[in-house]
């Protein structure tokens, strides 16, 4: 880890995950905390499609104390703080950096979100008013990548949610959802920056040792069932266009493979579709992207590749998804030259290099690592596993994407 002091993992004896890395010096005096917890929209109830993103938004701020958690996002902000939380399909995770000398309340304040906790009725109606707007002002890029995603893996939901969904959830819901999957056993806690891991880790078991043990990681769900094409509705798009979907297996299952076709589509979005939409006449513009809303790696459950091709006036859907099937078709017969590969492999090392520079985005890169990663040497190994990808894996991610499951979405004006 070039001379940098290592990562340090326990298990609590409750199942819980902890991981402390030290960052001498980078933090200058700042501590980050993230604490992940292996539920998200693909474990809403039935009917009640939305609630993961509900409880995170009852829970932070308002995570049912005495002050509606206010007092504590407060005081992280006259800190020069700032806290946050994100729900995706398979977790959700709360995350603060703020001065190393509040670690002490930053982990007293998420073992908190680990213990019963009671949404007031008032608590509950604002926060789904206030969902039901991100909702409605969702983009027309988020309703294509959901729309690909259900094609191809039916069950997987959009993480915000339904608005008469939610407007239907009780209090008694969203605390027996908190209930069953805010456990220690199906949750990460990860604490990165100007740390002593040892003081640090003893101070966790303080906060964390005495909840119950419980909860597990759940499998990846199954690949995509999805065998032939299909042609949904046209979405309303600025411009005539269709949207070819794939389905890439887990990387949980396979993760050399699962690179390998990150690799792949970083070749193909740099170099290879640019030059194929000045080719074919068929074509007016083109973009790939990998992982919902193109955050590659970004799920331990099958993540959609989705390829937007621009139609010229009189082209069908199809005839513009042939052009794309034949530029993967180029790569699944001959490999890439090791020079292109490179560029697309570096490149993609300097976006995830730049992706954990701060310490908030390093800790829960390591909280989704140590939950559903486990075998992949966290942060440093997957560097590795990237920089090991070669011409011949990446014809066979493109070989598995010509023979898997297709989704055809057209796109009008």
């Amino acid at each position: 880890m070039n001379g940098r002091p290592r990562p340090h993992r326990e298990q609590l004896a409750n199942g819980l995950r902890v991981l402390v890395e030290p960052r001498p010096g980078h933090g200058r005096g700042l501590v980050a905390v993230a604490l992940t917890v292996a539920a998200g929209s693909d474990h809403d109830p039935a009917g009640r499609h939305g609630t993961a993103h509900l409880v995170e938004h009852l829970m932070f701020p308002r995570s049912g104390g005495t002050d509606g958690g206010d007092g504590h996002a407060a005081r992280i902000a006259a800190a020069g703080g700032v806290c946050n939380a994100e729900t995706h399909r398979d977790r959700t995770v709360f995350h603060a950096v703020a001065p190393a000398a509040m670690l002490a309340e930053l982990l007293d304040r998420e073992a908190d979100r680990l213990r019963e906790f009671a949404p007031a009725p008032a608590v509950l109606r604002t926060e789904t008013a206030v969902i039901a707007e991100e909702i409605r002002g969702g983009t027309a890029s988020g309703r294509l990548w959901h729309t690909v995603l259900g094609a191809l893996h039916p069950g997987s939901r959009d993480s915000y949610g339904t608005p008469d969904e939610l407007a239907r959830t009780t209090p008694a819901e969203a605390a027996a959802f908190v209930r069953r999957h805010y456990r220690p056993g199906a949750t990460a806690l990860t604490v990165v920056g100007e740390v002593e891991p040892r003081r640090a880790l003893d101070r966790v078991e303080e906060a964390f040792g005495g909840l119950p043990p419980g909860g597990s990681v759940p499998d990846p769900p199954l690949d995509g069932t999805v065998s032939t094409t299909t042609v949904t509705a046209p979405l309303p798009w600025a411009a005539e266009a269709v949207a070819v979907g794939h389905l890439a297996a887990s990387p949980a299952r396979d993760l050399p493979g699962h690179l390998a076709l990150v690799v792949l589509v970083e070749l193909l979005g740099r170099g290879r579709l640019p030059a194929l939409v000045r080719a074919d006449p068929r074509l007016s513009s083109a973009r790939v992207g990998f992982g919902l809303y193109g955050q590659w790696l970004g799920a331990h459950a099958p993540e959609p590749v989705l390829a937007v091709l621009g139609r010229a006036p009189g082209v069908r859907p199809e005839q513009a998804a042939e052009a794309w099937a034949a530029l993967l078709g180029e790569v699944a017969r001959r490999p890439p030259e090791p020079a292109e590969l490179r560029r697309a492999v570096n490149a993609l090392l300097l976006a995830r290099h730049r992706g954990e520079d701060s310490l908030t985005a390093r800790a829960v890169t390591h909280g989704h690592h140590e939950l559903f990663l486990t075998g992949s040497g966290g942060p440093a190994g997957l560097t590795d596993a990237l920089r090991r990808t070669t011409p011949d894996s990446v014809t066979a991610a493109a070989r598995r994407l010509l023979a898997g499951p297709r989704s055809l979405t057209a796109l009008g004006g």
